[in-house]
């Protein structure tokens, strides 16, 4: 954290990238100055980040955590906040030839000047994609050689609730949401600079741990026993807590995140106005770590929700509003909700949109409100898994009944395309699991048709892989190997195409099981992992989470490379299943969740029982609740939006 130059002029390093944007793809998506983006004098600031979404500009951007971070840190007079993305390899080539570092789009000012450099990731596929980043940057890859120069890396994100993979990579990670995290980062940089940096870089780190939410890597030891399996993690300091805790965001109406949306200048994967309407989600779906470790559930109200919407149109121009959540129409009061907006917004332009909608929760009565103003998509649902005893292993309590009446009933109102989403590769599947998804596909288009009597009726059936992920009942499962997974989907496609009549309605789309086996590597993981990351990185490894620049083949050879040093293989963290009294990379993070309940939903998995929803019925002691000191957050509050004003167009 050196002292900075004296002017803005002399930080920015668009000069020297300028020349080079001509020569690349998609240069506009570098240049900055989006509408709602936010520009302060370097000068002014007494702390400032540097923020990071591991992916290109056109998924970064939108990436609604980095947002609110952005305008939080950039609403404090002395604190500064600027963005940047990866870069794509025809850029990344060029800075290299002729110098030029990682940048921020905002003000083009080098990440190594900054005091933090906080990377968010939501998968384990970017953690390439940051160590070009550090390299671009100057930064020392390994965390253990930087200087009182460099800023600190930290990690957040849902990845961050296992770091041990990239340990050697950053400094410090945060569990959590993020709100009130960065700002006591802030507060404990701001004091350490004005103190004159007293204790050097581990002093600063070492106030940032005392925290009990900020994991600190190099302070812990761990050790391995003869098996390959962890003996222990420990401190290897006094007052370096043993277990680090995540950071809750209560009273979401305070918070009322992103009150100035960012307007993109290139085309991105979402173009519209974003407003979670509630955190969190208790359906117990044993394959979900985002229900998992963003547990209590937290409600916005419905007059707060009412104000982010008009606020953030007004501010972005956006014609569509996502009302986000991992489970929208689970929120109590999303009838009032949607019917309100629809009444303020009807006969402007302006859509509104629900993300994948469970069966159990969709209504015709609120699909129609959400398409009152001409907008009518296709439908998602989400059964996951292809037969009823399957879905009651991963706790997804949906009949097929429930999907032909949910389905039947959108076709009878208008809709004709459907798209249900399945996972391939859960714990205890079978060969005739899966195939039980072309059957149920055909019931959805004979049921269409015969509701309609239409021919147009259209299904598309959507696979993923499944991976195992820390902080959930499937933490300890095998992982299926790809050749399995690729041979099921095999089976799979001739299945729906077995009947031409119906197939032809059918579309298929599906992933292969290798990129998912190599995010299943990097999120059960530990610090072994890092020499695989970084080989697979030097051998050219960029932007692992898109198909055409993934290569298993790298993967697979580093594994082979580095991974025999220490008796193991690809397998070992893989397809191997583990025990109950295993050390697990991870278990010394503590995401709320109590690990014996964790392992007795394993075993009910096991047994096909399925556990209802905590917020309607009794506690069932997963953990969170009292270990947070948080409690679920839910109406119904009798409130209407106010004002309910009709928008004119």
């Amino acid at each position: 954290m050196t002292t900075s130059p004296t002017t803005d002029a002399q930080l920015s390093v668009f000069g020297a990238l300028e020349p080079l944007l001509a020569r690349v793809q998609k240069p506009i998506q570098y240049v900055g100055g989006e509408q709602g983006a936010t520009s302060k004098p370097w000068e002014s600031a007494a702390v400032r980040w540097a923020l990071m979404y591991p992916d290109a500009y056109e998924v970064g951007l939108p990436n609604q955590g980095i947002q609110i971070l952005y305008e939080i840190l950039n609403e404090q007079p002395d604190v500064l906040a600027e963005r940047t993305y990866s870069v794509w390899p025809d850029l990344e080539a060029l800075m290299r030839e002729h110098g030029v570092p990682q940048f921020t789009v905002d003000m083009h000012r080098p990440v190594s000047a900054f005091d933090v450099f906080g990377v968010s990731f939501s998968t384990e596929l970017g953690y390439t994609n940051m160590l070009t980043a550090l390299d671009l940057a100057g930064i020392p890859l390994h965390a253990a050689y930087r200087g009182l120069e460099h800023p600190v890396v930290l990690a957040g994100g849902h990845a961050a609730f296992n770091p041990e993979p990239i340990a050697d990579f950053i400094d410090a990670a945060v569990l959590g949401d993020g709100e009130e995290a960065v700002l006591e980062i802030t507060a404990i940089v701001r004091d350490w600079k004005a103190q004159g940096r007293p204790g050097g870089r581990d002093e600063l780190l070492m106030r940032l741990a005392r925290t009990e939410t900020v994991y600190v890597p190099r302070f812990y030891d761990v050790e391995y026993a003869e098996n390959g399996e962890i003996y222990r993690v420990a401190p290897n300091r006094p007052g370096v807590p043993h277990r680090v805790y995540k950071r809750t965001t209560m009273d979401l109406d305070a918070w009322p995140y992103p009150k100035t949306p960012l307007v993109p200048l290139a085309e991105t994967v979402h173009e519209r106005a974003s407003v979670e309407i509630f955190r969190g989600c208790t359906r117990g779906c044993r394959f979900c770590q985002a229900g998992m470790i963003t547990r209590p559930v937290r409600e916005r109200s419905i007059t707060g929700i009412g104000e982010m919407v008009q606020q953030s149109l007004k501010s972005s121009g956006f014609e569509e509003v996502g009302l986000l959540s991992l489970s929208s129409a689970d929120h109590s009061e999303i009838n009032e909700i949607v019917t309100g907006l629809a009444d303020r917004y009807e006969g402007t332009t302006t859509s509104l949109s629900l993300p994948s909608t469970r069966v159990d929760a969709f209504n015709v009565t609120l699909a129609n409100e959400l398409s009152r103003n001409g907008r009518r998509s296709g439908l998602t649902f989400a059964p996951e898994g292809g037969s009823e005893r399957l879905r009651q292993v991963i706790n997804k309590m949906v009949s097929k009944e429930d999907l032909i009446r949910t389905v039947t009933t959108a076709y009878e109102n208008g809709w004709r395309q459907v798209k249900l989403y399945f996972m391939c590769g859960l714990p205890t599947e079978t060969t005739e699991d899966v195939l039980e998804i072309a059957e149920m596909a055909h019931d959805v288009i004979r049921a269409g048709r015969k509701a309609t009597g239409r021919s147009d009726i259209r299904c598309t059936v959507s696979i993923g892989g499944f991976v195992p992920k820390p902080h959930t009942p499937f933490q300890w499962a095998s992982q299926t190997d790809p050749e399995t997974i690729d041979e099921r989907l095999l089976a799979l496609r001739k299945a729906i195409n077995a009947d031409r009549s119906l197939g032809k309605a059918i579309g298929y789309r599906y992933h292969d099981g290798k990129p998912s086996q190599i995010e299943g590597l990097l999120s059960r993981g530990d610090r072994r992992i890092g020499r695989v990351i970084e080989s697979v990185w030097r051998g050219g490894g960029r932007f692992d989470g898109w198909s055409e620049h993934f290569s298993y083949e790298r993967w697979v050879d580093a594994c082979a490379a580095e991974l025999p040093a220490f008796g193991l293989d690809l397998a070992w963290f893989t397809t191997r299943e583990r025990g109950e009294n295993e050390v697990l990379p991870w278990d010394h993070l503590d995401s709320g969740l109590d690990r014996t309940w964790l392992w007795e939903d394993w075993q009910d998995a096991l047994k096909e029982y399925e556990v209802e929803d905590c917020r309607w019925t009794p506690c069932y002691d997963c953990g969170v609740c009292p270990t947070m000191g948080t409690d679920i957050q839910i109406g119904p509050t009798g409130r209407t939006l106010l004002p309910l004003s009709v928008v004119k167009p």
